[in-house]
Protein backbone atom coordinates (compact mmCIF):
# COMPACT_ATOMS: atom_id res chain seq x y z
CA UNK A 1 0.00 0.00 0.00
CA UNK A 2 2.83 2.04 0.59
CA UNK A 3 4.59 1.57 -2.50
CA UNK A 4 0.79 2.55 -4.79
CA UNK A 5 0.47 6.08 -2.30
CA UNK A 6 4.61 6.67 -3.22
CA UNK A 7 3.74 5.58 -7.03
CA UNK A 8 0.43 8.00 -6.93
CA UNK A 9 2.17 10.83 -5.15
CA UNK A 10 5.03 11.11 -7.83
CA UNK A 11 2.18 10.80 -10.71
CA UNK A 12 0.87 13.72 -9.07
CA UNK A 13 3.81 15.65 -8.79
CA UNK A 14 4.87 14.65 -12.65
CA UNK A 15 1.74 16.11 -13.50
CA UNK A 16 1.89 18.80 -11.17
CA UNK A 17 6.00 19.68 -13.28
CA UNK A 18 4.42 19.34 -16.85
CA UNK A 19 1.17 21.49 -16.15
CA UNK A 20 3.58 25.12 -15.46
CA UNK A 21 6.29 24.19 -18.28
CA UNK A 22 4.72 27.07 -20.55
CA UNK A 23 5.50 29.09 -17.80
CA UNK A 24 9.09 28.59 -18.89
CA UNK A 25 8.08 29.90 -22.25
CA UNK A 26 6.00 32.83 -21.60
CA UNK A 27 8.71 34.28 -19.12
CA UNK A 28 11.35 33.93 -22.20
CA UNK A 29 8.56 35.48 -24.60
CA UNK A 30 7.88 38.15 -22.19
CA UNK A 31 12.12 38.96 -21.97
CA UNK A 32 12.39 38.77 -25.48
CA UNK A 33 9.59 41.35 -26.02
CA UNK A 34 11.28 43.48 -23.38
CA UNK A 35 14.92 42.90 -25.33
CA UNK A 36 13.32 43.84 -28.55
CA UNK A 37 12.17 46.83 -27.59
CA UNK A 38 15.41 47.84 -25.91
CA UNK A 39 17.41 46.98 -28.92
CA UNK A 40 14.87 49.27 -31.33
CA UNK A 41 14.53 52.02 -28.91
CA UNK A 42 18.46 53.86 -30.29
CA UNK A 43 17.73 52.63 -34.02
CA UNK A 44 14.38 54.58 -33.52
CA UNK A 45 15.45 57.76 -32.16
CA UNK A 46 18.26 58.93 -33.78
CA UNK A 47 19.08 61.37 -31.32
CA UNK A 48 19.91 58.24 -28.78
CA UNK A 49 22.47 56.99 -31.66
CA UNK A 50 24.22 60.48 -30.66
CA UNK A 51 24.67 60.11 -27.43
CA UNK A 52 26.78 57.11 -26.56
CA UNK A 53 26.69 56.00 -23.52
CA UNK A 54 22.59 56.22 -23.78
CA UNK A 55 23.13 53.87 -26.79
CA UNK A 56 25.50 51.40 -25.40
CA UNK A 57 22.72 51.25 -22.18
CA UNK A 58 19.63 50.44 -24.83
CA UNK A 59 21.85 47.75 -26.81
CA UNK A 60 23.36 46.23 -23.50
CA UNK A 61 20.41 45.83 -21.99
CA UNK A 62 18.57 44.77 -25.27
CA UNK A 63 21.38 42.18 -25.23
CA UNK A 64 20.92 40.93 -21.96
CA UNK A 65 17.54 40.33 -22.03
CA UNK A 66 17.62 38.77 -25.13
CA UNK A 67 20.38 36.43 -23.77
CA UNK A 68 18.27 35.83 -20.74
CA UNK A 69 15.71 33.45 -23.18
CA UNK A 70 18.61 30.43 -22.76
CA UNK A 71 17.97 30.57 -18.93
CA UNK A 72 13.95 30.45 -19.10
CA UNK A 73 14.75 27.56 -21.91
CA UNK A 74 16.92 25.75 -20.63
CA UNK A 75 15.79 25.86 -16.76
CA UNK A 76 19.62 27.05 -15.69
CA UNK A 77 18.03 27.35 -12.02
CA UNK A 78 16.95 29.78 -9.34
CA UNK A 79 19.78 31.53 -9.13
CA UNK A 80 19.42 32.38 -12.58
CA UNK A 81 15.65 33.28 -12.19
CA UNK A 82 16.53 35.63 -9.28
CA UNK A 83 19.32 37.80 -11.04
CA UNK A 84 16.76 37.86 -14.08
CA UNK A 85 13.88 39.20 -11.61
CA UNK A 86 16.66 41.56 -9.94
CA UNK A 87 17.72 42.78 -13.07
CA UNK A 88 14.09 43.48 -14.49
CA UNK A 89 13.06 45.56 -11.40
CA UNK A 90 16.11 47.55 -11.60
CA UNK A 91 15.29 48.31 -15.27
CA UNK A 92 11.90 49.61 -14.30
CA UNK A 93 13.30 51.12 -11.24
CA UNK A 94 15.54 53.25 -13.65
CA UNK A 95 12.76 53.72 -15.61
CA UNK A 96 10.47 55.54 -13.20
CA UNK A 97 13.67 57.84 -11.81
CA UNK A 98 14.31 58.96 -15.60
CA UNK A 99 10.55 60.19 -15.77
CA UNK A 100 10.82 61.89 -12.58
CA UNK A 101 11.52 65.84 -13.22
CA UNK A 102 14.87 66.86 -11.78
CA UNK A 103 16.23 63.01 -12.10
CA UNK A 104 19.82 62.54 -11.06
CA UNK A 105 20.31 60.75 -14.25
CA UNK A 106 18.94 63.07 -17.36
CA UNK A 107 17.93 65.90 -15.22
CA UNK A 108 14.50 66.46 -16.75
CA UNK A 109 11.31 64.20 -16.45
CA UNK A 110 11.28 61.80 -20.00
CA UNK A 111 8.26 61.24 -22.07
CA UNK A 112 6.10 57.93 -21.77
CA UNK A 113 5.02 56.45 -24.89
CA UNK A 114 3.44 53.13 -25.98
CA UNK A 115 6.84 51.83 -26.81
CA UNK A 116 7.82 52.42 -23.21
CA UNK A 117 4.80 51.03 -21.32
CA UNK A 118 5.26 47.90 -23.88
CA UNK A 119 8.66 47.34 -22.36
CA UNK A 120 7.52 47.83 -18.66
CA UNK A 121 4.60 45.47 -18.99
CA UNK A 122 6.97 42.90 -20.47
CA UNK A 123 9.45 43.47 -17.73
CA UNK A 124 6.58 43.07 -14.88
CA UNK A 125 5.08 40.05 -16.76
CA UNK A 126 8.94 38.61 -16.64
CA UNK A 127 8.92 39.28 -12.86
CA UNK A 128 5.46 37.52 -11.97
CA UNK A 129 5.77 34.53 -14.17
CA UNK A 130 9.39 34.24 -12.80
CA UNK A 131 7.69 34.40 -9.11
CA UNK A 132 5.27 32.03 -10.08
CA UNK A 133 8.06 29.03 -11.73
CA UNK A 134 10.31 29.77 -7.99
CA UNK A 135 7.14 29.35 -5.97
CA UNK A 136 6.51 25.99 -8.20
CA UNK A 137 9.35 25.10 -8.11
CA UNK A 138 9.53 24.94 -4.37
CA UNK A 139 6.45 22.99 -3.96
CA UNK A 140 8.44 20.39 -5.95
CA UNK A 141 11.44 17.90 -3.95
CA UNK A 142 14.46 17.77 -5.21
CA UNK A 143 15.15 14.28 -5.80
CA UNK A 144 12.02 14.10 -7.51
CA UNK A 145 12.31 17.10 -9.42
CA UNK A 146 15.70 15.72 -10.58
CA UNK A 147 14.06 12.09 -11.95
CA UNK A 148 11.43 14.30 -14.02
CA UNK A 149 14.08 15.82 -15.83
Amino acid sequence: MSKNNNTRERQQQRSSFHSYQYLFIAAAVATAIAGIVHLYMPLSHPRMLGNIPTATFFLGSGFAQIFWILPMIKRWGRIWYYVGIAGNIAFIMLYVITRLPGNPVTGRGGDVDATDMTCELAQVAYIVITAVILAKERSIKVIDKEQLR
